[in-house]
């Protein structure tokens, strides 16, 4: 069932037409994938789905009460508010129940002998399990968990950008909706928060719309891919490797017809050339079909990059590392590290957010010093580093400018010369892009821009930190082309699974606590986080999860934040354990001559009981503790 129809809708900005009488259907099990390259509108896209903007022509046609959340490119924040405030906004039952739950047990943990807040506790439990909220309140703080956010009391105004992309992205995932609308969701998150959402999506029963660079993450999550390809969308039912498939197909096919017009045409120039007279009707129609031809849109012309592999020669001596460390306050980011980087070497960094991937490419290219240790570069090498944002763009000049900045001609590989305006033109900036102004380009465009721009220094040594944040998957298969003939070092920091198999041969896995270990591979690397310790349980503020000053004489003598949300749900707890062992026991009872169902129900039991003697034994504690606070 359709819960959401797009009827020959139109979008355009300024004189460029993104979209031209596009129509879809948007089913409830649906989970599409959006591909196209930077600039065709998949941003904008979203957008109109979601309601964010308006079509300029055609309907967009949503089911009743259809319910849409979105993780979209531009967060929105009220910076007063705490992580757990802003995931669980909103104004409907289920999240005003749990904010003010939330809310009663930090006042009670506070002061826990306030008999009115332990009353308006009790109240708030009650609702809690009239709307089953529990469940979503756990999943909240387990999302948090999993995308590394573990202080949910801690305010908005101050993360970083990076925490507060995946707070947005927790947002979206815990909220409940018929549509879910991503935009990059594996940006700022590392290769452990990404699995993990490539399972939770795999398994949420709603519709998914999402735009990725990750192929990996594509190919298992989604089922439909949509192209947007200049002005139109094409539907391929399928993962991404389907769609690779039938594309291939469909660009064949159109490279057919367009050969057979092509050929066509040319037969009939000649006839028009050798003189035709428009006498007779048969003349006439065949004039008529040459004046058709002549004027017919190719819509075969494939936009690709072509990246020209320019170089400079590089000798033995690369980077050398002599038992360096770098630290920040009393984070420990490396630790007396020490590696030689060969001039053949394709080697990933990887490692959880925080960790300091950057740092080390910062200190390969000089813009860091490290704290103790030495690291010296050989005499030839010339580094291009291509970094995550665009802080050096200048959006006030126009992109040709900006080019021209580095050069303005580059020599290729095969020892011609091209212009700086014609390296914009392989990086599909045609000729009115080229004298746009910078701050004109979407963001996806002001990538591929930046990596023209470092490609056009010609290196031998290539730092790449997180190339695959915003480029599309075309401009990613150039770029890994590239890559594979690049006669110079790389090295690529980055959490795209699919990039890093294509492009490196090891791994320097920063752990996070000063130690950099070596990998052969992905592979490798995973099963060393699989024997790591889960993340550490979502925690409230530091002062919280201490007794006061005051407090500290008593000890035992009041609860702690786990005991006081333990003893409020204590009771709901046994009631549910004795209604299911009763359940189990009638229905013993009745399978009497099934005996291979009996022994599973017996077994249930055993353990339902057992689960049961432990409640009962926290419930006695509880209330003791509950009545040695009352007295004192």
């Amino acid at each position: 069932m359709n819960i959401l129809s797009m009827e020959n809708v139109g979008k355009s900005f300024s004189e460029k037409v993104l979209f031209e009488q596009v129509s879809l259907g948007i089913g409830d099990n649906d989970r599409i994938g959006l591909v196209g390259i930077n600039g065709t509108g998949k941003s904008t896209f979203l957008k109109m789905v979601s309601g964010h903007i308006e079509p300029d022509s055609g309907s967009i046609v949503r089911a009743n009460n259809l319910t849409v959340r979105c993780l979209l490119q531009a967060l929105e924040f009220d910076e007063s508010m705490t992580v757990l405030e802003h995931i669980l906004h909103g104004e409907n039952a289920l999240m005003k129940t749990i904010r003010a739950y939330e809310a009663t047990t930090h006042q009670l943990h506070q002061s826990p002998n306030d008999e009115s807040l332990q009353k308006r506790l009790a109240e708030y439990v009650a609702k809690m399990d009239a709307l089953d909220a529990w469940n979503v309140e756990t999943e909240a703080k387990s999302i948090l968990s999993k995308l590394g956010i573990s202080d949910i009391d801690r305010s908005i105004g101050e993360l970083s950008g990076g925490q507060r992309k995946r707070i947005a992205l927790a947002e979206a995932l815990i909220q409940p909706a018929d549509l879910l609308i991503l935009d990059e969701p594996t940006n700022h998150i590392d290769l452990q928060a990404i699995k993990w959402l490539e399972d939770y999506l795999s398994q949420r029963k709603a519709a998914l719309l999402l735009v990725t660079h990750d192929r990996y993450f594509l190919n298992r999550v989604v089922n439909t891919i949509i192209e947007i390809d200049k002005g139109k969308l094409y539907y391929y039912g399928g993962n991404f490797e389907y769609f690779l498939e039938k594309k291939t197909l469909r660009e064949e096919t159109q490279t057919s017809i367009e050969e057979k017009r092509r050929r066509l045409y040319i037969n009939e120039l000649a006839w028009i050339r050798r003189g035709a007279k428009a006498r007779t009707t048969k003349q006439k129609a065949r004039i008529a079909r040459f004046e058709e031809l002549k004027g017919a849109r190719t819509t075969i012309v494939k936009e690709q990059i072509e990246i020209p592999v320019a170089y400079r020669r590089l000798g033995k001596k690369v980077v050398e590392f002599d038992k360096v460390s770098k630290s920040f306050g009393e984070l420990t980011v490396i630790k007396n590290f020490s590696i030689m980087i060969s001039p053949t070497d394709r080697i990933g960094i990887v490692g959880p957010n925080g960790a300091g991937k950057t740092v080390l490419l910062n200190l390969i290219a000089g813009i860091a010093a490290p704290d103790k240790g030495g690291i010296s570069i050989g005499e030839t090498v010339k580094i291009a580093y291509y970094r995550q944002n665009n802080e050096d763009m200048n959006n006030s000049i126009r992109t040709i400018d900006y080019i021209k900045q580095t050069a303005e001609y580059v020599e290729t590989s095969s020892g011609s010369t091209i212009s700086a305006s014609q390296m914009l033109e392989r990086f599909l900036f045609d000729g009115s892009h080229q004298y746009s102004f910078i701050k004109n380009l979407s963001g996806g465009e002001k990538r591929r821009l930046l990596l023209a721009k470092v490609l056009m220094e010609k290196p031998n040594v290539l730092l790449l930190d997180e190339p695959t944040n915003d480029l599309d998957i075309q401009t990613l298969e150039i770029l890994e082309e590239y890559l594979e003939y690049f006669q110079g070092a790389v090295l690529v920091a980055s959490h795209d699974r699919y990039f890093l198999d294509k492009t490196t041969d090891r791994l320097l896995a920063l752990k996070g606590d000063g130690r950099i270990e070596f990998y052969n591979d992905l592979d490798a690397y995973g099963r060393s986080l699989i024997a790591v310790e889960e993340p550490k349980a979502v925690k409230h503020s530091e002062a919280e999860s201490q007794p006061p000053a005051s407090a500290k004489a008593y000890q035992k003598t009041k609860f702690t934040f786990d005991e006081s949300k333990e003893f409020a749900q204590i009771d709901s707890v046994i009631g549910k354990l004795e209604t299911a062992i009763a359940k189990i026991t009638e229905e013993i009872s009745g399978r009497w001559s099934d005996h291979v169902r009996v022994r599973e129900l017996i077994a249930q039991q055993k353990n339902l009981q057992a689960e049961l003697a432990e409640k009962m034994e926290r419930w006695v504690y509880l209330h003791e503790l509950a009545e040695k606070i009352k007295k004192q």
